[in-house]
C-alpha cells in the first residue's frame, strides 16, 4: 500500500536525484565564460587558449564574453548574479583575492558569491628597467634605490593592477621607496619604461621577452617561485637577495555559489582533462602560462589564503584602488 509517508520519501528522492540528472545531461546548450577586462589582455588570451579544449572535453560549445570594468569587479559581478546552472562562468586573475581590500565597496561577496571550479594557470611577471640604469642585477638595483631614496619611479597598468602589486610587494620586501605612476594598461607603462619616462616596471613575462631579446630592457628578475621555461637565464628576485619575495599572476574559473556539486565536478574534471592536453599545454607554455590544474577545494584554499595574504599588505602598504 502507497502510504503518505512512502510518498514523502518518493517525493524527497526524487528531489535528491534531481542534481544528479541535472549534471548527466548537462551541458545541453553554450557555457558563457565572462573575461571580466577587455580582450587582448592574460586574462582574455588564457580564457581563449582553453576555450576550446575544454568545450571539447566537456562535449558542449563555450563561448567569451569580455565585460571590462572596476578592476574586474562589473564582470565578476555578473557571474555572482548569474542562475547557479553552470551555464555562466567566469575567468578571473589574482585580483579576485586583491579587490576585496582594494575596494572600499564590493558588490558581491568573494567567499559566499562565487564557487572556484578550478586553476587554469599561473604566469610571472618579470622587473626590467630602463636599458640605461645603471644596475645589472637585484643587488646594484637595491643598492641604487637605498642611496637615492624616492628618486626612482616605475610604471604600472594602473592601481590595484598585478603590475601594481608586484611592485608593492617588491618595495615591502626590500623596505625600499619607489614612486607609483600608473597607466590606463600594461603597454603604455612598458613603452614608457623602455622610453625612460619611468625607471622600472613588472610587466607579464611574455609582453617584455621580445623587448628583453631586443636589448631595450634589462630583466632583472622573474617575480615567481622559480625560473621561467622562457627566459631561463633570468633569476628569480628571491635568489637575487629577497627570498620572501614570490609573486605569480594565476587564472581561475568561477561559478555562481549555489552551483549544483555534480555539475561543478563536471566542469572541473573536464577542465583539467584539457589542461593535461600535451598540444594544449605546449600553447600554454608559449605564451607564458604554467598550466596550473586543480580541485575545485584546491583552488578556494588557495583563494581563501590568498585574500588574507592581500588583505595584510594593502592595510599594511596603504594601497587603494584609486
Amino acid at each position: 500500500m502507497f502510504t503518505p509517508s512512502a510518498a514523502r520519501r518518493a517525493f524527497a528522492g526524487a528531489l535528491l536525484a534531481l542534481p544528479l540528472l541535472a549534471s548527466a545531461a548537462f551541458p545541453d546548450k553554450a557555457i558563457k565564460l565572462v573575461v571580466p577586462y577587455a580582450p587582448g589582455g592574460s586574462a582574455d588570451i588564457a580564457a581563449r587558449l582553453i576555450s576550446e579544449a575544454w568545450a571539447k572535453s566537456l562535449g558542449g560549445t563555450l563561448f567569451i564574453e569580455n565585460k571590462a570594468g572596476a578592476g574586474g569587479n562589473i564582470g565578476i559581478d555578473a557571474v555572482a548574479k548569474a542562475p547557479a546552472d553552470g551555464y555562466t562562468l567566469g575567468l578571473q586573475t589574482v585580483s579576485l583575492a586583491i579587490n576585496p581590500s582594494l575596494f572600499a565597496k564590493m558588490p558581491y561577496d568573494t567567499l559566499a558569491d562565487l564557487a572556484p571550479v578550478g586553476m587554469v594557470a599561473t604566469s610571472q611577471h618579470v622587473l626590467v628597467v630602463n636599458k640605461n640604469l645603471p644596475a645589472n642585477n637585484i643587488k646594484e638595483l637595491l643598492a641604487l634605490l637605498k642611496a637615492r631614496p624616492g628618486k626612482f619611479t616605475y610604471g604600472s597598468a594602473g592601481s590595484g593592477s598585478t603590475f601594481h602589486m608586484a611592485a608593492e610587494l617588491f618595495k615591502a620586501e626590500a623596505n625600499v621607496p619607489l614612486v607609483h605612476i600608473p597607466y590606463r594598461g600594461g603597454g603604455p607603462a612598458l613603452v614608457d619604461t623602455i622610453g625612460g619616462q619611468v625607471d622600472m616596471s613588472f610587466p607579464v613575462l611574455a609582453a617584455a621577452q621580445q623587448h628583453i631579446q631586443a636589448g631595450k630592457l634589462k630583466a632583472l628578475g622573474v617575480t615567481g617561485p622559480r625560473r621561467s621555461t622562457l627566459m631561463p637565464g633570468v633569476p628569480t628576485i628571491a635568489e637575487s637577495g629577497l627570498p620572501n619575495y614570490s609573486f605569480e599572476t594565476w587564472f581561475m574559473v568561477i561559478a555562481p555559489a549555489d552551483t549544483p556539486k555534480p555539475v561543478l565536478d563536471k566542469l572541473s574534471a573536464s577542465l583539467n582533462q584539457a589542461l593535461a592536453s600535451p598540444a594544449l599545454k605546449e600553447r600554454m607554455v608559449r605564451e607564458g602560462f604554467d598550466p596550473t590544474p586543480t580541485t575545485p577545494a584546491q583552488a578556494r584554499t588557495r583563494l581563501e589564503k590568498e585574500l588574507q595574504q592581500w588583505a595584510r599588505l594593502v592595510k599594511d602598504r596603504g594601497i587603494t584602488a584609486e
